[in-house]
């Protein structure tokens, strides 16, 4: 089986969504276990307005606190050119950016129309990447949107292609609120492959609204997709889209893509598909739910978390 490339969102992602604001402190030590367990490719921040999410108002020492870690990718989102402004002031390496596929969820989050976002956002990858930065640019609500419904596969293209043609290195397509489905994720990257978009240059960004994001994953797998996106534990959601629930939880992929491999187990240590220990992903979760005083929703956490606790109990 092939190399599987997980992407850790749950500094961004994952802190955006909650009401909790946590310290500086905490995120870079959480930073550290996400290191420590192997990550290459962490999204740690994003340069939007702190009054649109205060919990990412710290983006800047955020970055400047980061550990040393020769190897692995710090990002941060930007959303538009004063973003990405900040971004190379703080030091920042790659970047990400967004917009959505449908025309009102794009207008709840940034007040722009999709043709607007594009107009901006060419100039926003094309000036990071003259800066050698690199560049992934969601494509949020690619797979249904809250408000319209189901987006057109031709939609979601035509923007990943107009990106591609700025300079965007990876296309995450994005299930905003968990409304995609297998088959629906297949015919997708049926179609972007036609279109002349590898697969490596594809990442899945699925949430688990409906309880379908390891299913998605598992699609895409199959048609041979390998970058996936994913928030230790499930944490995450959507400030600008109602009902969506969090994200894939990294430990839910690490342990389908491990056991894909044919393991009766997931390794112990550093497993041998995604490159990430899942015994420390777990306890970095436990210290994210710590942190926010609620239960956490990921499976795999709530397996693991509740196995501790009865070995606890037999001890």
């Amino acid at each position: 089986m092939s190399q599987v490339h997980l992407y850790e969102v749950c500094l961004r992602d994952g802190l955006q969504n909650e009401t909790a604001v946590l310290p500086t402190p905490f995120k870079l030590a959480l930073a550290q276990r996400l290191v420590d367990a192997g990550f290459v490719d962490i999204e740690v921040t994003s340069f939007v307005r702190p009054r649109w999410v205060p919990q990412l108002a710290d983006a800047t020492d955020v970055i400047r606190g980061l550990p040393h870690a020769p190897g692995v990718r710090f990002w941060a989102l930007v959303p538009n050119m004063r973003g990405l402004e900040r971004a190379v002031e703080a030091d920042v390496g790659h970047v990400a950016t967004f917009l959505s596929a449908s025309e009102t969820h794009n207008r709840k989050n940034v007040n722009r129309t999709v043709k607007e976002s594009l107009s901006g956002l060419g100039k926003v990858v094309e000036s990071a990447k003259g800066d050698g930065m690199g560049v992934r640019s969601y494509i949020s609500t690619a797979f249904g949107c809250p408000f319209e419904g189901e987006v057109d596969v031709e939609r979601v293209l035509s923007l990943a292609l107009s990106l591609r043609d700025a300079g965007a290195d990876t296309i995450a397509l994005g299930d905003t609120t968990g409304m995609g489905h297998p088959e629906q994720v297949k015919r997708m990257l049926e179609r972007f492959t036609e279109a002349g978009i590898p697969l490596e240059d594809i990442a899945l960004h699925f949430h688990d609204t409906r309880g379908t994001a390891v299913a998605n994953a598992y699609a895409a797998w199959q048609f041979g997709a390998r970058r996936f996106d994913g928030s230790v534990s499930g944490v995450g959601g959507c400030p600008y889209a109602p009902g969506a629930a969090g994200n894939a939880c990294t430990q839910d992929l690490v342990h389908l893509f491990e056991r894909l491999d044919g393991a009766q187990e997931v390794p112990e240590g550093f497993a041998p598909v995604t490159g990430v220990d899942l015994e420390r992903v777990a306890e970095a979760g436990l210290m994210l739910e710590g942190a926010l005083e609620r239960p956490l929703s990921g499976r795999y956490h709530e397996f693991w978390k509740g196995d501790r606790e009865r070995q606890a109990r037999t001890a």
